[in-house]
């Protein structure tokens, strides 16, 4: 299984930018929403947003690294593109339309590939900031987080873009037990990437 990890925040707080210090064959990139990059890069960026070619893209990557950005937007476009039709069975396909994806990474790609879900934040009637979806299908029944290690939320304070890597209580991030030592570390996914990688014994 490729190890996953979800990245979330508000727009503009540093999920695209983060992942600026890769280089050429170490990342590629699946654009869902077809917006250039904020960073000039070398590494390959592909624009779609259907399901299929996403999973072949991602089983053809000879990239050690995959970021989907923003996976929200497989979601939201889904639901603007059957707006019009009625009943619950759109919001059936949605969810799982994006848990197929999910299991698709966990089950079919090999150990050594790591997998970045991208997307945007909402907060919850509870006061919880969480992964943004379309429906309580995902949120409640699929609940995205639950199939994920490792979950990192986007912050800025004073200027300053950082990853948040352990829940504060109002939140669904996560990670494993000593792979950050910090709550803050710096916006940054290739470190990141290099501490999960580390943490796993995965070269």
């Amino acid at each position: 299984m490729a190890i996953i990890t979800m990245i979330y925040g508000q727009s503009g707080t540093g999920k695209s930018t983060s992942m600026r210090n890769f280089q050429k064959g170490e990342l590629s990139v699946i654009n869902v929403s077809n917006k250039p990059l904020p960073f000039k890069a070398e590494f390959a960026v592909a624009n779609t947003q259907d399901y299929e070619q996403i999973k072949e893209m991602i089983k053809k990557s000879s990239s050690p690294s995959i970021v989907i950005d923003d996976a929200t937007y497989l979601i939201v476009n889904e639901y603007m593109r059957n707006a019009k039709t009625t009943g619950f069975q759109k919001f059936t396909d949605m969810a799982l339309n994006f848990w197929n994806l999910l299991q698709f990474c966990i089950y079919e790609i090999p150990n050594d590939k790591t997998i970045y879900f991208m997307g945007h934040s909402e907060t919850a009637e509870d006061g919880r900031e969480h992964f943004k979806t379309i429906g309580k299908m995902l949120d409640n029944t699929v609940v995205p987080e639950g199939y994920f290690t490792t979950v990192l939320k986007t912050s800025v304070q004073d200027g300053q873009y950082s990853f948040i890597t352990h829940n504060t209580g109002f939140d669904t991030v996560k990670s494993p037990i000593g792979m950050f030592t910090e709550d803050v570390i710096p916006n940054d996914l290739k470190a990141v990437d290099t501490a999960i990688r580390s943490y796993y014994g995965i070269k």
